[in-house]
């Protein structure tokens, strides 16, 4: 017990086994304050006009599976034009219910980030989750394309990045 009384009065003090916790509750409780202090500021709340990938584009497969949302908002399977309603069950036959099958969702530029993310919510949805964006590549000023080829757009390809587990 810390605040025991001594029966012997004498000068020799008796030893306390206990361990004093207070200056480590103290040291905690400082911590936590501090983390939740900075931790609202650690989030990016910034707009931002997101560049072109420069990554180096993944390998297609035999028969990409394109899911294009064009500006108007209407959804393209492949070449095939098709309901929000309907995406579901298009995939299903597509793919023969193949939900490991990776879509290649590409997108206008004029489409809303929102829109953008329902279409991959409906993909999600439907149990497919290997999603891969494409874009379109960008040529670095180290390997800058000659000025005849300059003129011909770039083809769209698979973006490195994207998918989920």
């Amino acid at each position: 017990m810390a605040g025991g009384i001594r029966e012997n009065h004498g000068d020799e003090l008796s030893e306390n086994h206990e361990i004093n916790v207070t200056p480590f509750i103290d040291v905690m409780l400082v911590l936590l304050i501090i983390f939740m202090v900075a931790a609202p500021l650690a989030t990016v709340d910034v707009n931002v006009d997101l560049p072109a990938s420069s990554a180096k584009p993944a390998e297609r497969p035999d028969e990409p599976l394109y899911l294009t949302v064009k500006e108007d908002l209407t959804l393209n399977l492949g070449n095939d034009a098709v309901t929000r309603e309907a995406l579901a069950a298009a995939l299903e036959q597509t793919t023969q219910g193949n939900k490991d099958t990776r879509i290649f969702l590409r997108a206008d530029k004029a489409v809303d980030y929102g829109q953008f993310m329902e279409v991959m919510n409906l993909l999600r949805d439907a149990g497919y989750l290997k999603i891969a964006l494409v874009g379109l590549e960008s040529v670095s000023s180290a390997a800058a394309a000659p000025a005849s080829d300059a003129a011909q757009p770039a083809a769209t390809q698979p973006s490195a990045g994207g998918g989920a587990p």
